[in-house]
């Protein structure tokens, strides 16, 4: 058996957690892939999952083999993209990992008109709060909003969005407007931890900075879940205009502290370390930034 692809199964049957998952991925049968394994464990003189009945784990060589064989494979995939990286037109699958809200929304759209473009590509989308192991799950893109923390990954800025301090109207009225971001200490803010730094809203006017610890009755790890809350008039809602601008034109929200400047979400896309871009991620980041600029800063996008 090729070696290459016995390693691949080994890789894809330890993130699976099970012969049948592993397999399932590759599209081949439980029994093939055992017979891999089997190959590989006989040609290392070693044994790399521990087996119940009940579960499936890595050994300590395991382990340590399964994080050679993501490399090798990573090593692989860039020579031959070395070879092909003169390949103009995207084709194969493009994995994507997107926060829900702006991707059910403005990645998704950029998708479809990018898709309507290259009739040789197709893509899996994965809409989830966090960008995951993008060399686990195979990501090629994901988008990631925020500071970016991560110095494995490569980073393309696409887009800013400005933010916004809003509340509904009938919140407003029982509670008041408040004037300056000390009077949010005496308001529920709710807040979107999924975004650093979390509870501390910063301001910048004339005076200086101004960073205030807020708290409300109701977090959540996505923003629509905050700006809904905010609609029913639970509290303030700190979030990007991308995602509250509609509903401010509708007159379902009302901003609030519109003379202090809000430090702007950043929008980028991050991909693994790799020498050579394949085409698909490279056209697809070049589309994706001249498209999303103006969608996430335009008032009332959707």
């Amino acid at each position: 058996m090729d070696k290459l692809t016995s390693m691949n199964v080994f890789v894809r049957v330890a993130r699976a957690g099970s012969f049948a998952g592993g397999a399932r991925e590759l599209g081949i049968s439980r029994a093939m892939a055992t017979k891999h394994i089997m190959q590989l464990e006989g040609s290392l003189g070693t044994r790399l999952f521990n087996r119940t009945t009940r579960s499936l784990s890595l050994t300590d060589v395991g382990a340590s083999y399964l994080e050679r064989c993501q490399q090798v494979l990573l090593d692989v995939e860039e020579m031959e993209s070395a070879v092909t990286h003169l390949q103009t037109e995207p084709r194969g699958v493009l994995k994507i990992s997107a926060p829900p809200v702006i991707g059910a929304s403005h990645i998704t759209r950029a998708i479809s008109q990018f898709l309507k473009i290259h009739s040789d590509l197709t893509v899996d989308l994965i809409l989830q709060s966090s960008p995951g192991d993008l060399i686990d799950e195979g990501i090629d893109v994901a988008i990631y909003l925020g500071a970016l923390d991560d110095t494995s990954m490569v980073a393309r800025k696409l887009a800013s969005s400005s933010m916004v301090v809003c509340g509904s109207p009938d919140y407003l009225s029982r509670y008041g407007i408040p004037i300056t971001p000390e009077d949010l200490l005496a308001h529920s803010c709710l807040v979107n931890w999924a975004s650093s730094p979390r509870n501390k809203w910063q301001f910048k006017s004339d005076s200086g900075h101004t960073v205030i610890t807020v708290s409300g009755r109701m977090q959540a790890n996505v923003a629509d879940a905050i700006r809904v809350a905010a609609i029913d008039g639970l509290g303030l809602v700190m979030l990007a205009s991308y995602v509250v601008a509609r509903d401010i034109e509708k007159g379902k929200l009302k901003a609030v502290l519109e003379n202090y400047t809000l430090p702007p979400l950043d929008i980028h896309a991050v991909y693994p370390h790799r020498k050579y871009l394949s085409a698909k991620v490279r056209r697809f980041l070049d589309f994706l930034q001249e498209w999303l600029g103006p969608q996430v800063t335009m008032p009332g996008s959707e």
